[in-house]
């Protein structure tokens, strides 16, 4: 099996996880981008711990989901914003004003949009989650 986008079939894989009821899944392949956004994920309580767990071939995250999140997923295409157009997409991605995450891949790293219009960036759409 070919993988195109390992973000988006780690992300609908937590979505999966949480609908069914799960604790604790495995995520494979693993890359700084999905642990970039785990943990801000976990900064925003969506989900619990995550550790890496050397396999000797690429290794795997364990993550422990908390049962919050009623959707998420990457965003295709990466969409270039600007630091005042992030709204659109907030209506897009997110049911509600301040309910939800969307990641944002700006120059200073990745970040939540909240963040983002606070320091007054621009960047590109990655996840979003709520």
């Amino acid at each position: 099996m070919t993988m195109n986008d390992p973000l988006a079939s780690a992300l609908s894989k937590i979505g999966n996880a949480e609908k069914i009821g799960k604790k604790i899944i495995t995520i494979k392949p693993v890359s700084r981008v999905i642990k970039n956004i785990l943990t801000m994920m976990q900064e925003n309580h969506y989900v619990g711990e995550y550790k890496e767990i050397e396999d000797g071939k690429g290794n795997f995250l364990e993550l422990s989901l908390v049962g919050k999140i009623n959707k998420c997923g990457s965003i295709k295409p990466r969409y270039p914003v600007k630091k005042d157009m992030i709204e659109k997409f907030e209506k897009r991605y997110l049911p509600s004003k301040d309910f939800g995450i969307i990641v944002v891949s700006t120059p200073k790293g990745m970040m939540t949009h909240k963040e983002m219009k606070k320091n007054g960036l621009g960047g590109k759409l990655v996840a979003y989650c709520y």
